[in-house]
């Protein structure tokens, strides 16, 4: 059970708690290879074969641990390296990489997503912490938040202690201090349960539990959280 009382700021995980993540990668997708067939035409036959595209992101992974949480670098390497394959100008990597950010960055809140993040706004400190590459204010909600702590900036994602006390350090607060929610059990909650954060698991595919330890609230829709902490 949540103990309200000793909530005073909150940290909110973004993809598929805020928004559904995956047609917004797919959208963005589609806009990089219209984009690559118009000026990278060979570089667009490459990344049409899902297999061989799978193939060169996992050759820059394997290169290149050091973009592990960097999603925007690593996105950004893949294409480099497809260009260099395919004997075409590595100069149009960052603009095609920009292709692919803009249409990153038009997600489609979840209807409950908008009334949460008013909710919880005018009642406490929030932070967007995400292992992903949305930015807030591109995305259109960065007034409701404090303060954003990414993995690809931080250097570490979650579940690692360190970027969940950072989250709690950026509002001014100790992690018992901060709720957390999230939909991922592991990454989100269990992450957030090893610093000792009050935890919200957004489970809105109705999955088991699959762990020991078991969060604070678990909810279907943002408008239960909602629900839970009428009273704050």
């Amino acid at each position: 059970m949540l103990d309200i009382s000793k909530i005073k700021a909150v940290s909110l995980d973004l993809d598929d708690t805020l928004w559904p993540i995956w047609p917004v990668i797919e959208r963005a997708e589609e806009a990089l290879a219209a984009w690559l067939r118009s000026h990278a035409p060979a570089t667009a036959q490459v990344f049409a074969d899902a297999p061989e595209r799978l193939r060169i992101r996992e050759h820059v992974v394997a290169s290149r641990p050091d973009l592990g949480h960097n999603m925007s670098a690593l996105r950004l390497e893949v294409i480099r390296h497809a260009l260099a394959r395919c004997g075409e100008d590595l100069a149009l990597a960052p603009v095609a990489f920009d292709v692919f950010f803009d249409a990153r960055m038009k997600v489609d809140l979840y209807d409950d997503a908008l009334p949460a993040l008013e909710f919880l706004a005018a009642r406490f400190p929030l932070v967007a912490l995400s292992n992903g590459n949305a930015d807030v204010h591109r995305v259109g909600i960065g007034h409701f938040f404090h303060s954003s702590v990414s993995a690809h900036e931080f250097g570490v994602g979650k579940p690692d202690p360190r970027i969940f006390h950072a989250a709690a350090q950026s509002v001014g607060y100790s992690a018992g201090e901060v709720l957390h929610i999230g939909d991922d059990s592991t990454l989100d909650v269990q992450g957030a349960l090893t610093v000792g954060m009050q935890t919200v698991w957004v489970n809105r595919k109705r999955e088991d539990w699959p762990h020991a330890g078991r969060p604070h609230l678990t909810v279907t829709s943002l408008a239960q959280v909602v629900a839970a902490l009428q009273r704050v």
